[in-house]
């Protein structure tokens, strides 16, 4: 079992506090938006035997497992992630498994270098993610019902966004969808920027369930994704909920803290929120056009304790342990890599003792025997 060092990306968008809260240490002052566990190469985490990404590649079967390596070959399929955010993330989509390796090959083959700022794929990998809150968590995730949207944007008395209106009452749902989200998207700019300045001054003044959608024009005037947003659903998770991220559904994080889990990829398309390049057609190409409730997770728990967030992918399984009794141990033995990740109290793991913040990286069957008081994340694959 290995002790994990951790790199934090300081984005933009990340708060100032909640992870150095959450650790236990001072803030520099800077956003600290995200601590990364695993063997992605952008930032790897670091053991006492050298980078995760180098541990994996000396024996991919000792610390994998041989299950996991016939299924996802000789890497770790997953990314766990503390995640802090501040100001809104970017509004996004993720392609699917094919449309990624599509996408891949045929920018590989037109030669985009793959650290072009004007590039889709980075790999060939599909992009599924989980969110667990471990404060109040607000974000945006699948598409209203287009009468519901309409009528959000009709009560912000806004003369440019009657076109939007009226195109939202068409049928069938997932055209009037797409044909209002490329209207936004492809708007004249000076055009959007004055109809958003009068969607956020509208916003400001009715308050309410209008408040989030201020709060992002505040942060990105005159972005179209402003209005883009508005198609979609907020969610304020509750600490232990979780929302499940699928391929094509467009969403975005506006504020909190949580755990994250994703496939090991980085593949983004982008619909606004952001100064990064928004490639239009491709994006409409991946998007799902059809309305759905957000779908709000809470943990089943199993007679061991394990609280199991369900998922349809196999790349990650993420659960959690809240621990009452500091004398009792959990075996969390398994065939397959594991990474511990306590959030809160304080967890023997092995010869490790983990406070907040604190993981550790489990090889394939290696004895991860566990015990204290406080909630410990358990993060693997389905092989």
């Amino acid at each position: 079992m290995d002790r994990l060092d951790n790199t934090i990306r300081p984005y933009a968008w990340g708060s100032p506090t909640a992870i150095p809260q959450l650790l236990g240490v001072e803030p520099t002052g800077e956003p600290q938006a995200e601590m990364w566990m695993g063997a992605h190469p952008g930032a790897p985490s670091r053991t006492a035997r050298g980078t995760l990404v180098e541990v994996v590649d000396a024996d991919p079967e000792k610390e994998l497992g041989p299950a996991a390596v016939a299924k996802f070959g000789p890497r770790l399929p997953f990314l766990l992630k503390l995640l802090a955010a501040g100001a809104p993330l970017s509004l996004q989509v993720h392609p699917d498994l094919a449309q990624a390796k599509e996408g891949y090959a045929d920018e590989e083959r037109r030669g985009i270098p793959v650290d072009a700022p004007h590039r889709n794929y980075k790999d060939a990998n599909h992009k599924p993610e989980l969110i667990c809150a471990l404060t109040e968590f607000d974000g945006l995730c699948g598409f209203r019902d287009p009468l519901e949207a309409a009528a959000l944007l009709d009560d912000l008395g806004v003369d440019s966004l009657k076109p939007y209106v009226d195109l939202l009452h068409a049928h069938p749902e997932d055209a009037a969808l797409r044909e209002v989200l490329t209207a936004i998207l492809t708007a004249d700019p000076d055009e959007m920027s004055r109809t958003v300045a009068e969607a956020a001054t509208a916003c400001t003044r009715l308050g309410g369930a209008y408040a989030p959608y201020a709060d992002i024009a505040h942060h990105y005037p005159g972005d179209p994704g402003v209005i883009a947003a508005m198609l979609l659903n907020h969610v304020r998770l509750q600490p232990g909920e979780a929302l499940y991220l699928g391929a094509g559904i467009p969403h975005a994080y506006l504020d909190g803290l949580g755990v994250e889990i994703m496939a090991n990829s980085d593949n983004v398309l982008r619909c606004g929120l952001t100064p990064k390049h928004v490639d239009v057609p491709e994006l409409l190409r991946i998007v799902r056009f059809l309305p759905s409730d957000p779908g709000v997770l809470r943990p089943e728990a199993s007679p061991d304790g394990e609280e199991v967030y369900e998922t349809p992918i196999d790349e990650f399984r993420l659960s959690r342990y809240v621990l009452a009794e500091a004398g009792a141990a959990h075996d969390l033995t398994r065939p397959t890599p594991q990474i511990l990740l306590c959030t809160a109290g304080t967890v023997r793991a092995g010869e490790h003792d983990l406070a907040p913040g604190g993981s550790v990286f489990v090889p394939a069957g290696e004895k991860a025997e566990v015990s204290g008081t406080g909630t410990l994340f358990r993060a693997t694959v389905v092989a």
